[in-house]
């Protein structure tokens, strides 16, 4: 057995539902996803918004549809948009009808929250009328008195238990595409829920620790709670929520799955800590390359080591590697193999030359298809 295969992940059977044209579920890989904080009827500055989320990888993006005048926006918005829209709506059942008219591919919506079954009915009739899927959202924040009252406080089978109701509302209506999340902002809960979940039914979830805060503290929640699921192979589709640019959102759930080998998108660049043994300024190095290969959607690896005590065997497993080596110029390795020696001042243009013409390369390769990223997710899975 090779060192490779302990980085599969055995990933839950589920059924598969369709988000526009992002398959979910099944053996699609894992979206990832955001949501926009511009005002939606705010036309313009919702689609630069969206423009940037796309940009960065985001797969679905998510519009909050609080009032009449937000689904009006949200015709011209899901127009203008690549990527399938996500209209999120709260108890009433008109926005749920008039964002299905205006083009949404899913709705955010918990069918026990908009009234009568007559309500739900046409929601239901409106979203198989237009071809859009749903995801039942349950929150611990936001769990039914009746629930709350009978378990003293939010707990898993709680939050299971209020999931598995919303479900059982749609399935009565023969309407069965459908996602469902089941999101806390303590870890702890948010995982015993979603294994719970995992365990009762067959349908796709949606992954997120919610309301998990800043950047930094965030996506360290994020990273702990949706990592430990997706290891243990639960989960299709994700959101890092983050109070900060959402564009960071997509860039931190596109981390957490290339740590995990379920998605590859970009440049992971493999560096050191730093320590007195560098060669030359690692941390700097490092933070002026994210920046500059941050267009680059190719995935590729690129090893950055400060000296020769772990840098040759990193740069051999990755496709362009750098490793100091003292008196001014380090070793360049491709392909894991050692070509060349450069000079620490012209190291940086050196690599994302380097990183580009590879990138361009493996873009030629492919024959005119599909932009690698946007082929990873949609058609490829491990």
């Amino acid at each position: 057995m090779t060192h490779r295969a302990f980085r599969h992940i055995e990933r839950r059977k589920t059924r598969q539902i369709r988000v526009g044209d992002v398959l979910v579920g099944g053996d699609a890989p894992i979206s990832i996803q955001s949501m926009t904080n511009t005002p939606t009827e705010d036309t313009r500055a919702t689609i630069d918004q969206i423009r940037r989320l796309e940009e960065a990888g985001a797969d679905i993006v998510r519009v909050s549809c609080p009032d009449e005048p937000s689904t009006k926006a949200l015709r011209e918005i899901v127009k203008a948009a690549r990527v399938p829209i996500v209209a999120d709506i709260h108890f009433h059942y008109r926005r749920a009808i008039e964002a299905a008219e205006a083009g949404a591919a899913c709705l955010r919506i918990n069918p026990g929250n908009i009234g009568s079954k007559e309500r739900v009915r046409e929601v239901v009739k409106a979203a198989r009328d237009h071809g859009v899927s749903m995801r039942i959202g349950v929150n611990a924040g936001s769990l039914e008195r009746e629930l709350l009252e009978r378990y003293g406080e939010p707990c898993p089978e709680a939050m299971v238990e209020s999931a598995l109701s919303h479900a059982r509302i749609l399935e009565d209506n023969d309407f069965l595409d459908f996602k469902i999340s089941v999101k806390a902002s303590d870890v702890f809960l948010a995982v015993a829920a979603y294994q719970g979940l995992a365990e009762a039914c067959d349908y796709p979830l949606h992954l997120g620790i919610t309301e998990a805060g800043g950047l930094r503290s965030g996506t360290v929640k994020s990273a702990i709670g949706i990592g430990m699921l997706l290891w243990a192979g639960i989960g299709d589709t994700v959101r890092v929520s983050l109070s900060a640019d959402p564009v960071e959102e997509v860039k931190a759930g596109f981390d957490i799955l290339k740590s995990l080998h379920l998605r590859h998108r970009g440049v992971t660049i493999i560096s050191c800590p730093s320590c007195a043994r560098q060669g030359f300024d690692v941390v700097k190095t490092v933070a002026i390359l994210e920046e500059r290969l941050a267009h680059i959607s190719t995935p590729m690896t690129l090893s950055v080591i400060g000296c020769v005590v772990n840098g040759p065997g990193e740069a051999r497993e990755t496709d362009i590697g750098f490793t100091g080596g003292g008196a001014g110029a380090g070793m360049v390795y491709l392909a894991g193999v050692q070509d060349h020696k450069m000079d620490n001042a012209r190291m940086v243009d050196h690599l994302v030359e380097l990183v580009e013409a590879k990138a361009a390369e493996i873009a030629g390769a492919g024959g005119g298809g599909p932009a690698p990223e946007r082929e990873d997710a949609r058609a490829e899975s491990l």
